[in-house]
């Protein structure tokens, strides 16, 4: 394969990332969602890229704003995964999916790990014409205010009512990019970070009613399962969804790397293969 660094713009700083094309003819296109404080060159957005493009999909794996937990791009102005918003990360998925129309591929496969699971889900809801999607350990997602056994220790955990007390104060004070102290959470964040992620985040399994294209959700053993509703996800699913728990995983798929990748490389050929055998008789 070839791997380009590649720039989307947007209405602020631009979306870095890397793009993979394979040495032979292109099938498709394959769009990557990191998962929260993470970015392109990281967990399945790297390990993926060579199994993908051997297929025979161009893969786009690119940085959200959000990215990595506080940096600095071009200026002393803070950055990064402690102060990105919902509506940035959804905007930020359908400006890398303009990048990809820009180049042919109008309705790319997408694949989304965690959060970026979350905010995929909601890209493939309101994109029909999306031909797959793969969810590795998507979280819940949703309301945490009305689902909070749904966060537990791996998302907005600690007190909340106290925690949000905090950041409520810190935004009427005029400071709603000042970081707050979390536990679990990356232990950092900002107030208004911190009160939108509280409330705004996309629902999982409320989206899967909207999917109809066939999706796969992977969760490692290790991940429990209020927290990554694979099973629930099928359950609400509009179209087919197949389910993979993966022994001996964890949410980074450490040690589990080539195995998933086969798990995701074994279902897209069968998935596609079927879909184009479909088409061909329609």
């Amino acid at each position: 394969m070839r791997t380009e660094l590649i720039s989307i713009p947007t209405p602020t700083h631009p979306l870095d990332g890397a793009y993979y094309t394979p040495d032979g003819p292109s099938k498709g296109a394959v769009m990557y969602c990191h998962g929260n404080q993470m970015n392109f060159y990281v967990c399945a957005a790297r390990f993926l890229a060579p199994h993908i493009a051997a297929l025979g999909y161009e893969y786009l794996a690119f940085n959200r704003r959000g990215h990595d937990s506080v940096s600095t791009f071009d200026s002393r102005e803070c950055v990064g995964g402690a102060y990105q918003t919902v509506a940035e990360g959804v905007e930020d998925n359908a400006l890398a999916a303009k990048h990809l129309v820009a180049k042919g591929f109008s309705n790319p496969i997408v694949i989304g790990h965690s959060n970026g699971g979350v905010l995929a889900s909601e890209h493939v809801a309101n994109h029909p014409e999306t031909k797959a999607l793969i969810l590795l350990s998507a979280h819940a997602g949703g309301n945490r205010m009305t689902s909070p056994s749904a966060a537990r220790n791996f998302s907005l955990a600690g007190e909340t009512d106290t925690l949000k007390k905090q950041a409520e104060a810190l935004v009427a004070a005029g400071k709603p990019r000042q970081l707050m102290l979390i536990p679990a959470w990356w232990w950092v964040i900002s107030a208004r970070t911190y009160l939108d992620r509280l409330t705004n985040a996309p629902d999982l399994v409320a989206n899967a009613a909207k999917i109809k294209c066939p999706v796969l959700f992977i969760r490692g053993d290790q991940e429990p399962m209020e927290n990554y509703p694979a099973e629930h996800f099928k359950e609400n699913c509009a179209g087919p969804c197949e389910v993979v728990i993966v022994p001996n995983c964890d949410h980074f798929y450490v040690g589990a790397e080539n195995r998933v990748a086969k798990i995701v490389t074994d279902w897209l050929e069968r998935t596609l293969d079927q879909q184009l055998l479909l088409d061909s008789v329609a």
